[in-house]
């Protein structure tokens, strides 16, 4: 665990495992922590991983008062894989990570060996514009979701209703949720994190990206609906789209990571 000073921000970040090189982005309040429950047991045997905290949470600090853009975002990812990767990376995001992940693949082609984005859209249009506005005037207004009000209302984004109806699995899922909205990560991030999320627009540029592209999309998301990710992929040239069934947005932390992560190690060996 460290930090890399970058041109914008001091980035905070952890390196675990050796072999292939993967970076993963976190969500919109997503931590250095996100993937270690799910994803780094099973990537640590056979990658070399990097988590960070992006700007806007956890111990990652700037001098560059928000608003950001997303191009802030990937500028540090950009920064944080100069320093402390050797060659070009696996890139890997969720949600807003996965908006950071497109943006590095457009500005810095080079750092990369190849992209891949769940949960994804090229811009925010219709519901998901809504819904990102909606949370973000409810912060604005002064409000703020705590406990288990937080966690009701973002596990019926976040998972399938099979998931939810789960005698067994919810109350795992519940209590990890819980943990992480006891604290004050997600309503301090929000705003910062998510606002890019509503204003980024990339379907000028991704036509022109030449790294290539794995779009990953579940069709029971509905926090990032399974047609934004389709535009994804549909612009970029020589993209591969994959559509999950059965999984939410947040399927691949405690639902369906023993599908998910070794689908994405596959992909991941063909260009490292």
């Amino acid at each position: 665990m460290g930090f890399v000073d970058g041109s914008q921000a001091r980035i905070h970040y952890r390196q675990v495992g050796d072999g292939p090189e993967i970076v993963w982005v976190s969500g919109a309040g997503g931590t250095i922590n996100s993937w270690d429950g799910y994803q780094i047991p099973y990537f640590r045997e056979g990658f070399r991983n990097t988590t960070y905290d992006c700007r806007g949470v956890g111990q990652t600090t700037t001098d560059h008062p928000s608003p950001w853009t997303i191009e802030d975002f990937a500028r540090d990812t950009a920064d944080l894989i100069r320093e402390v990767c050797s060659g070009p990376v696996a890139l890997v995001g969720l949600s807003f990570g996965g908006g950071i992940v497109q943006q590095v693949a457009i500005d810095y082609p080079e750092l990369l060996a190849c992209a891949i984005p769940m949960g994804t859209g090229a811009v925010s249009k219709g519901w998901t514009w809504d819904y990102q506005m909606a949370e973000i005037e409810w912060r604005r207004a002064g409000n703020r979701l705590d406990g288990m009000m937080a966690v009701i209302h973002y596990a019926a984004m976040y998972y399938p209703a099979r998931v939810l109806g789960d005698r067994e699995l919810w109350p795992k899922l519940r209590d990890e949720l819980l943990e992480y909205y006891e604290t004050d990560t997600a309503e301090d991030s929000l705003i910062a994190q998510w606002e890019p999320c509503v204003l980024f627009d990339q379907r000028e540029q991704l036509p022109s990206c030449k790294v290539p592209m794995h779009v990953i999309a579940f069709d029971q998301d509905v926090q990032a609906v399974p047609q934004d990710g389709e535009e994804v992929a549909a612009l970029v040239p020589g993209a591969e789209f994959h559509l999950f069934e059965g999984m939410g947005h947040c399927s691949i932390y405690g639902h369906t990571q023993d599908i998910l992560n070794p689908f994405i190690a596959d992909l991941v060996r063909r260009y490292i």
